[in-house]
């Protein structure tokens, strides 16, 4: 698996599992907590998740599929990169220590590798930077980033100064083939700044997989259309994707798709199906 350099150094896969809707029923545990445990097995080791997911539910699927995997002697701790978030509400100096007490707890960690503020709330940016900072220094995160910030946001973050000599790792936001809005002034920003983006919802939640116009690419290439979009969010430098998948076939599809590589005329076809941005236009939130 192909990865990418936050700015504190440490290594973030170029692919990984997004559990948005996971932990939200009783009745689908089980399979979830198996579908994350099969990630695991296949290689996955890259696992986003947040504490408003499923009101915590999802980081207890993710709390359990590790550790049956560490159990079992599947991976070591040190081999997974786990993220979760901060909702915007409990993100004062306070609430964020709290928050993260709380999710470290469900997960049954002892460390978060990558730590985010979900959205912009209530509280001061500057505040929230701090209780995240003093999260790492307490060794409670590797680092801290963002999610759902555009560019203007960023500006504002970085204008802050580092925290305790640390900054911003990675911005997490909705970007994919259908939805390229990042491209305009967010993505070169990153990109600038040596900073990861992590798109979710890569497949535009499926949609991607069900659109006749990636056909005659992915038969070109001998795959999936899911596993088409996927590859063209992984060939934009600088960017990590983290599809949302449960079913087996699904979370080796989706795999795969780190291996696909496409080709400059791919790449142009699909500028021409799927336009890339002409103006600025408001960072998309799903």
């Amino acid at each position: 698996m192909q990865t990418l350099n936050m700015p504190h150094g440490a290594a973030l896969p170029q692919l990984g599992l997004g559990t948005w809707h996971m932990g939200e029923a009783a009745a689908r545990r089980g399979a979830e907590v198996a579908a994350v445990r099969s990630a695991i097995a296949m290689g996955y080791r890259l696992i986003d998740t947040a504490e408003m997911y499923g009101d915590g539910g999802a980081e207890q699927v993710v709390g359990q599929a590790i550790a049956d995997a560490l159990r079992a002697g599947d991976v070591r701790r040190d081999e997974l990169f786990v993220v979760s978030k901060v909702l915007p509400h409990n993100a004062s100096r306070r609430g964020t220590q709290a928050a993260c007490e709380r999710s470290l707890a469900r997960l049954g960690l002892d460390r978060i590798d990558l730590y985010l503020l979900h959205w912009r709330g209530p509280h001061r940016l500057a505040d929230t930077r701090e209780a995240l900072q003093a999260l790492v220094q307490q060794g409670r995160i590797g680092a801290w980033g963002v999610s759902n910030f555009d560019t203007g946001d960023m500006e504002e973050l970085a204008a802050l100064g580092p925290a305790g000599g640390a900054q911003c790792a990675a911005n997490q936001v909705y970007y994919s083939l259908g939805e390229r809005g990042p491209e305009f002034s967010l993505l070169p920003w990153q990109r600038a700044h040596g900073l990861p983006l992590m798109a979710y919802s890569p497949i535009d939640q499926g949609a991607l997989a069900a659109s006749p116009k990636l056909d005659a690419i992915a038969a070109r290439r001998g795959a999936t259309r899911a596993q088409v979009a996927l590859a063209w969010v992984l060939a934009q430098g600088g960017v990590v994707a983290i599809p949302k998948a449960v079913r087996e076939t699904h979370l080796r599809e989706n795999l795969a798709a780190a291996d696909l590589r496409l080709e400059p005329g791919d790449l142009a076809e699909l500028d021409r199906l799927y336009p890339p941005p002409r103006r600025k236009s408001a960072l998309s939130m799903i």
